[in-house]
């Protein structure tokens, strides 16, 4: 008697409240990429559609997916038509900040969005083998690993992270006139924008597969800035 009591008390307390009505339209598709539709796409074609998919979310759109359901239909290959290098940060939701679900976009995170052998390879993997048409790299303001690379931390294997950032402190110190301080978020903003492109530089360099992909338009290796404040990604 008391657990019906309780249940009907609980149907009565749901039954009370306002519901939000989600539209059909706001919920992404549970259709995934096939290779032949990945094949199509051009790079410019995937960058309108992440600026788009950035929009979306700028505006508060709802990412409402049905990640289940997509997980069985990408279950036998996944054609992503883009790989974003992010940062570790927790407050940047990649596939949300693009408006993306399970087998749209690869993402790879490190800190700092820093480049190293295993993550050249993994974009070598995704484009050559699994043919994405876009590497985003994506940095963001307030990043830890910026603050602690210009206060030259020193800490275990974390220090061999915060030293691929410093080349981009010295660009950013040649270019910026005030504060060299992680106080200064002036200069931090300055710092992430030279590591992303730094980062972009150490691709290109560094990875011969990748480099001739984006010669031959293949794909397109391009930055990106995270605002926290609007979730709008600015491209550089």
């Amino acid at each position: 008697m008391n657990k019906l009591f309780i249940g009907l008390s609980l149907l009565a307390a749901l039954s009370s409240c306002n519901h939000t009505v989600v539209d059909d339209d706001d919920i992404i598709s549970t259709h995934v990429l096939t290779k032949e539709e990945q094949a199509k796409l051009t790079p410019d074609e995937v960058i309108e559609d992440l600026k788009k998919g950035n929009l979306d979310f700028v505006e508060d759109k709802l990412t409402i997916r049905n990640s289940t359901e997509r997980v069985r239909n990408a279950s036998l290959g996944q054609y992503p038509e883009a790989v974003v290098l992010s940062c570790l940060d927790s407050r940047v939701p990649v596939e949300d900040v693009f408006h993306k679900a399970i087998g749209e976009i690869f993402v790879a995170r490190v800190a700092g969005n820093i480049v190293n052998d295993d993550i050249i390879g993994s974009l070598e993997y995704a484009c050559k083998v699994s043919g994405s048409k876009v590497i985003v790299v994506l940095g963001h303001e307030y990043c830890g690993a910026i603050k602690s690379s210009i206060d030259r931390v020193k800490l275990g294997f974390v220090t061999s992270v915060l030293e691929k950032i410093e080349p981009a402190i010295a660009v950013a110190e040649q270019n910026y006139k005030g504060d060299y301080t992680s106080k200064n978020p002036t200069f931090v903003d300055e710092v992430c924008k030279y590591n992303v492109i730094n980062s972009i530089n150490r691709i290109r360099n560094t990875s011969t597969i990748l480099n001739e992909m984006e010669e031959k338009n293949e794909i397109k290796i391009i930055g990106g800035i995270y605002d926290m404040k609007t979730g709008k990604v600015e491209f550089i």
